[in-house]
């Protein structure tokens, strides 16, 4: 997501870190942006009107004397892309009894998955979404949101053999008032392109029941495309705001840099996945950040609240101080940091991290892989040795090496880098007590905290 372009404004900015912010040297910093946007595939109107702001910030009395060139720079570019992103955060309209959400979007665009992956994010706030199929035409369609809707355990509202949407719209609302549905997410019907009876579908269903919101489900990596399509459906049917799907997948990033400033809707959602829990709220501040290779600390530790359990990590820390941390909690903790995200997402939300698009993939692949091969491993143990590691002796190793496909040499690594971070995470239980007991330390965190952060990073990157 924006790594070409990340990459390209970083190292324009870093040229100027030695400089002054002159007139010569400014226009050559705004060509490479231009170019570097353009590479992007962001809408040549996008690209005038940010270049013509950064130029008059720059060169305007905004500029602060006496401070880093490449940080000034830094600042005025941060801002306007927050400005482009469309400035703050646009939460949904959930205030409806019940609250209707029309899904829009062409044929491919993900609208359906959107919709299965906006019931999940509603669920996890509270509500009680019910899942509308509304696309009577595309073959399988209804198939398709029924499997989703029991994948993640959400009731589907259809009508079987009916055409009529205004009927099976008007229906599930009565049926959500009946059962307690709070939200209704309509699924409507797509096309390979844009026609006039899609558009009469859409607009009656609009004007029958006034949607409280009307998402268009976009595709990151169609670039231009997605402007022309977001204008037209905004043109037709008054757009709320809009989702991006795919952003995982494109590095370039100039949709979601042209969409909203194009059409002036919000967007308000952003799939960064392929799992059903991959849709986010949109934060402008946050990815301009990351565009600019500052991290979203942020977003990172809200992620971290969502899928660690308080209760579990209180349980885990229990059996490390008692030494009895075995191979199945080993496991349930590499099952959390998957639930967590792949390394590449996690690598791309931390700070200072300059790793390029194609190093941060091979390193995610080298961690899936590593889980599992350690998952096969476990997976050959029985239940007994699982829960007490001690009870491996030679005989048994010998069979969970026939088990799992490996060599006696590679499970003896595996059990020994085991026990070491095993041994390694009671000490530093232990020391977390210690300091608890005594008040703090006022010093911990110099040389003792460095070596014992960097004996931790060591021995996690060696359990191979």
């Amino acid at each position: 997501m924006f790594d070409s372009l990340s990459d390209r404004l970083q190292n324009i900015i870093s040229k100027t870190r030695t400089q002054e912010l002159t007139q010569e040297n400014m226009q050559e910093a705004l060509r490479e942006i231009r170019r570097a946007l353009l590479e992007a595939d962001v809408n040549l109107r996008v690209v005038k009107s940010f270049i013509s702001n950064i130029k008059d910030k720059a060169e305007g009395e905004n500029v602060v004397q006496g401070v880093d060139p490449s940080q000034q720079l830094v600042k005025i570019v941060h801002d306007e892309l927050i400005n482009l992103l469309g400035k703050e955060k646009h939460p949904l309209k959930l205030d409806g009894h019940p609250t209707l959400i029309m899904m829009l979007g062409l044929q491919g665009s993900g609208k359906t998955t959107s919709s299965a992956k906006l019931a999940v994010k509603l669920k996890k706030e509270g509500k009680n979404p019910l899942l509308v199929a509304c696309d009577v035409y595309r073959p399988a369609a209804i198939t398709q949101l029924q499997t989703l809707g029991k994948d993640i355990e959400t009731e589907v509202f259809t009508i079987p053999d009916c055409k009529d949407v205004r009927h099976i719209v008007q229906s599930a609302i009565d049926y959500a008032k009946e059962k307690g549905f709070n939200v209704l997410i309509l699924d409507t019907a797509g096309r390979l392109q844009i026609d006039v009876d899609m558009m009469a579908e859409l607009l009656l269903i609009d004007r029958m029941f006034n949607p409280h919101e009307k998402l268009l489900v976009i595709d990151a990596m169609t670039g231009q495309e997605a402007v022309n399509v977001a204008e037209n459906f905004d043109a037709q049917l008054g757009l709320t705001g809009l989702v991006l799907t795919k952003l995982d997948g494109d590095s370039r990033g100039g949709a979601a840099l042209s969409v909203a400033y194009c059409t002036g809707k919000p967007i308000k959602l952003t799939g960064t996945g392929e799992k059903l829990n991959a849709l986010e709220d949109f934060y402008p501040e946050r990815m301009a950040t990351r565009i600019l290779g500052m991290g979203d600390i942020v977003s990172l530790v809200e992620r971290a609240q969502e899928v660690f359990d308080e209760k579990q990590a209180r349980e885990l820390e229990e059996k490390m101080r008692k030494s009895e941390f075995s191979f199945n909690d080993f496991i349930k903790m590499q099952k959390q940091m998957k639930m967590f995200g792949s390394v590449d997402q996690l690598l791309g939300m931390l700070p200072g991290i300059k790793i390029n698009k194609d190093d941060r993939q091979k390193l995610s692949h080298e961690s899936d892989k590593q889980f599992k091969r350690i998952e096969v491993f476990t997976q050959s143990m029985t239940p007994e040795e699982r829960s007490n590691p001690d009870l491996i002796n030679t005989s048994r190793k010998k069979r969970i090496a026939k088990g799992c496909g490996m060599s006696l040499a590679e499970v003896n690594q595996i059990i020994t880098q085991f026990q070491q971070m095993r041994m390694m995470m009671k000490g530093m239980s232990d020391m977390k007590e210690m300091m608890s007991k005594s008040g703090g330390m006022p010093n911990f965190g110099g040389k003792m905290g460095k070596h014992a952060l960097n004996k931790a990073m060591s021995m996690m990157r060696r359990f191979k």
